[in-house]
């Protein structure tokens, strides 16, 4: 695959498969070269003047006042980088950081950051021969961006800390200067203003949260699926999903939900077997699924949207205006918009897993489910999806304390230069976290309502959900007695995650609504 940057056009769409891990070559588009040639210039013309200014020729932060001379003016980003390489924790995924080394790349393209030509071309020769930085995931407070996630992502390429080298036999993790080596490429030199250009910007918040919201389109569609699916094992009703319910709540997300659900549940058998029964409604958890996971995909909706521009955003500081001559100082590097949007996909998918949840509850109960306890054939005996309740029920848990919005938090850095910060990448990871939790409550939704479904196979379920169950049991079979059950969630989960689920769906229905 390639990808061609020129700072302006980059979408979630064009990052999706990098974030899936494919393969992918970048290209750099001429007109965006030519804007980092002039604001280039201004940063030269500067330095070359003796001006003081602010990036350019001085300190950071609060040493904002400290004028540097022109020698040490390439030390000064070399320090500048390695100083502020204070990561620690496990490190980001391969595909989070490629993503955040395109994202840094598309944002120098518009011109704004004074990086050199040849800087941004090393930095792409890098990307495409596999050179990927490690960066620890933690250790920014999301202002002035993601400082110390950027400058390991920086410092790698300068031939400091260690990086994966990307062949098709794998990655392998060594030192960055072995890695530069074995590529015939020389460490990375800064000239003035790059290290502060290539640090300064919430690239790595912006990439793993892009990572979290593209998983969480897909569990939004898996979701309803599942939920189809439960509806049918549960003998509930369709009804709630009427159109009609959709126009008089008018709410656009609860009638894609509803739509969802409805073709899914096309020419169902099991609901028309009890049509006329005595049940006069389900529970929330049933009956109330579009107005649930409505929600959930309006805040998905505002999510993705607030993330769009900010893929093509300047996060820089100072930013440079080669128009004009100037050089301003200013708060893009502020991830607020981002930390505030993330915390709210936590918050809409922490209340898919609870839904959830209740529906697998729903289906292991045999007070409410009128189906064999815990949907084992010999129950007592066997023990069934007895605990699988429980590890859906410990991960919902988790999840609600990890909805707690990080953008709520401030503390203040750099001798208070830098006094209100957005925690937007733990904004960011706990995003993260919450779908990889929410990937597995819908898998043992998921087992549990194919399960239910073995009690009355003599009919066919909707069109859908009948995917659904096919999907599942070319992996899974049912379960007559106990056995190991983590193969089973483990492969149920990578159905649901893998978007595989909702694909063998969509062949029966035609495409979902997220």
């Amino acid at each position: 695959m390639s990808l061609s940057l020129d700072g302006t056009s980059l979408s979630l769409a064009a990052l999706a498969p990098v974030l899936a891990g494919a393969p992918v070559e970048l290209r750099v588009a001429k007109a965006a070269l030519a804007r980092v040639r002039a604001a280039r210039k201004l940063v030269d013309d500067h330095v070359e003047a003796g001006d003081i200014v602010y990036g350019l020729t001085t300190g950071f932060g609060k040493l904002k006042s400290v004028a540097i001379a022109r020698a040490d003016l390439a030390e000064l980003q070399r320090n500048l980088v390695l100083s502020h390489s204070c990561g620690v924790g496990a490190p980001l995924s391969i595909p989070e950081t490629r993503a955040a080394q395109i994202l840094r790349l598309n944002g120098i393209l518009r011109g704004h950051s004074g990086v050199r030509a040849e800087t941004v071309e090393q930095l792409v020769r890098l990307f495409n021969l596999g050179f990927v930085p490690v960066v620890p995931e933690k250790g920014s407070v999301g202002a002035s961006g993601d400082l110390a996630p950027l400058a390991h992502m920086a410092a790698a390429c300068m031939g400091v800390g260690e990086a994966w080298l990307l062949s098709p036999r794998g990655a392998k993790r060594m030192p960055a200067r072995a890695a530069l080596k074995r590529l015939g490429e020389a460490p990375l030199e800064l000239a003035a203003k790059e290290g502060l250009s290539l640090i300064n910007g919430t690239e790595v918040m912006k990439a793993v949260g892009a990572g979290a919201a593209l998983r969480a389109t897909n569990l939004s569609k898996a979701a309803d699926a599942i939920a189809a699916l439960s509806i049918e094992a549960l003998l509930g009703s369709a009804r709630p999903f009427e159109q009609r319910f959709a126009d008089l709540k008018g709410q656009s997300a609860h009638a894609r939900c509803s739509d969802n659900v409805r073709r899914c549940l096309a020419g169902s058998q099991v609901l028309k077997s009890h049509a006329n029964c005595a049940r006069v409604q389900d529970a929330y958890s049933l009956r109330c699924t579009p107005q649930v996971h409505g929600a959930s995909k309006a805040a998905l909706e505002h999510v993705l949207a607030m993330l769009a521009p900010e893929l093509n955003s300047v996060t820089d500081n100072p930013v440079l205006f080669p128009d004009t001559g100037e050089v301003v100082s200013a708060g893009q590097f502020h991830g607020q918009p981002i930390s505030m949007a993330l915390d709210y996909l936590a918050i809409a998918v922490t209340t898919l897993a609870n839904v959830s949840e209740r529906r697998t509850e729903q289906l292991v109960n045999p007070d409410l489910s009128h189906l064999p306890a815990f949907l084992t054939p010999e129950p007592g005996l066997n023990s069934g999806f007895m605990m699988a309740q429980v590890t859906s029920a410990a991960l919902c848990s988790e999840n609600k304390g990890l909805a707690h919005p990080a953008s709520a938090d401030t503390i203040p850095t750099s001798a208070n230069q830098e006094d209100h910060v957005s925690m937007g990448m733990w904004s960011a990871r706990k995003a993260r976290e919450v779908v990889a939790n929410t990937e597995v409550v819908l898998a043992i939704e998921l087992l549990c309502a194919a399960q239910a479904r073995e009690f009355h196979r003599e009919l066919r379920a909707g069109k859908g959900a009948e995917a659904a169950y096919a999907a599942l049991r070319e992996l899974v079979p049912a379960l007559k007695k106990d056995r190991y059950l983590k193969r089973d969630i483990d492969a149920a989960r990578e159905l649901v995650a893998s978007g595989a689920l909702v694909a063998a769906v969509e062949k029966a229905t035609g495409p979902l609504l997220a």
